[in-house]
């Protein structure tokens, strides 16, 4: 086994962002609809050996990027003129393979690139139906797939990449005697990688009997962090956060702030009220043309607006020097998203400021993202959560 850790690497050598490594223009197309411009460590490291078709050993956390990190190489490597599956990922539980399918869906969006998601708990005959079709990537349960290959429809002749991810919780639910079945089954010269939070003696048994000289990528959770920056968060019920907004822009006297929402109608609708609320703002969503958009950032730069409010996709790539807020009016789902978003704020060494409204319903993504970092985030208390009975009565304004 190589011993190299690729983490250790000169931070210089390695890409910064998606448009410096080698994939076509249509994944990259894809990346930049998704807002996927700046590469997070694993995907920095991980990316070019799968590229070479070298087999990968990666330490990281669930929402560190990893998805990224094995699929767009998958999808760069599959052979256009090759009939059948080619990628298989296993995953531990239902909810990660349709997360993982769904999210390789749109990497491959325009390199037309068609992912099924196999588990139990769903009609079979869904799945087989499907499998008839033409299907380039399979993403599934240990149990589903090897059901589906003993009823012969799940044909593993053709598969040229395996991926199996979170390695160590399908230790943990007793799912690796399936996982061996699995490779011992698929072809020889076939690239293999595995991504696992953990890993231990059991999960280096796996890597020491089905991979080839693997390269070993460790990336703990405290690389994402954000040290330039103050990072506040306010629960919130979710009617209570527009007059919460208001009372941040007004008390903090933000003076070049983005605040991010999820969809562009409440991009929309947050910044009219906004503008009736006589703050000079504007919104920035993928339903602008380019004219417009570069109008609206141009107002920015040039302070004739003080708030952008924004979709993700819309913020991608955005380097304006003096934001001095972020705001996440929404909560992102994939927790990458927040650390992409606050970066836009604390750029080349300067001092941000990031303030997250979470509603009730937002808590579990919220957690998922307080996880993922070692910088502290710290509680503020709004007006509506005393009033529901919370006998902090810390003001918003003491943010400092």
């Amino acid at each position: 086994m190589n011993d190299s850790v690729a983490g250790e690497k000169n931070s210089l050598q390695l890409p910064q962002s998606f448009k410096d490594l080698p994939i076509s223009g249509e994944i990259l197309k894809s990346l930049n609809e998704i807002g996927f411009d700046t590469l997070f460590p694993i995907q920095a490291q991980a990316i070019m050996p799968l590229l070479e078709g070298k087999d990968v050993i990666g330490q990281a956390q669930t929402g560190t990027g990893k998805t990224a990190a094995f699929g767009v190489p998958m999808i760069q490597r599959l052979e256009t003129h090759v009939k059948g599956v080619q990628g298989l990922i296993l995953a531990p539980t239902r909810e990660l393979a349709v997360q993982v399918a769904d999210n390789l869906s749109k990497f491959g969006k325009y390199a037309k690139i068609h992912v099924l998601p196999v588990y139990g708990g769903e009609s079979i005959n869904k799945q087989i139906h499907a499998l008839n079709g033409s299907i380039d990537i399979v993403v599934g349960t240990p149990g589903r797939v090897i059901d589906l290959m003993k009823r012969r429809v799940l044909d593993l002749s053709s598969i040229r990449i395996v991926v199996l991810d979170e390695a160590d919780r399908m230790l943990d639910m007793g799912f690796m005697e399936d996982v061996e079945y699995i490779l011992y089954k698929t072809p020889r010269n076939r690239q293999t990688s595995l991504f696992s939070a953990t890993i231990d003696a059991a999960v280096m048994r796996v890597c020491d009997k089905y991979m080839k000289n693997p390269e070993k990528i460790l990336v703990s959770k405290d690389e994402i962090a954000v040290t330039q920056m103050k990072q506040y968060y306010i629960v919130i019920n979710q009617h209570g956060k527009f007059e919460t907004l208001c009372n941040i822009l007004r008390q903090d006297s933000v003076e070049k702030a983005i605040v991010f929402c999820r969809t562009r109608r409440d991009a929309s609708r947050v910044s009219d009220q906004m503008y009736k609320k006589g703050f000079r703002v504007q919104a920035l969503h993928a339903g602008f043309t380019q004219a417009q958009r570069e109008r609206a950032i141009n107002d920015f730069k040039n302070g004739r607006l003080s708030l952008l409010v924004a979709t993700d996709v819309a913020a991608r790539g955005l380097d304006i020097q003096g934001i001095t807020h972020i705001i996440n009016y929404d909560v992102p789902n994939d927790p990458p998203v927040y650390f992409h978003r606050i970066g836009r704020t604390a750029r080349k060494g300067t001092n941000g400021t990031a303030i997250t409204l979470v509603s009730y319903g937002e808590l579990s993504n919220f957690n998922n993202i307080k996880a993922l970092t070692k910088t502290h985030i710290e509680e503020l208390y709004s007006k509506n959560k005393n009033e529901q009975g919370n006998n902090d009565d810390s003001p918003i304004q003491s943010f400092y």
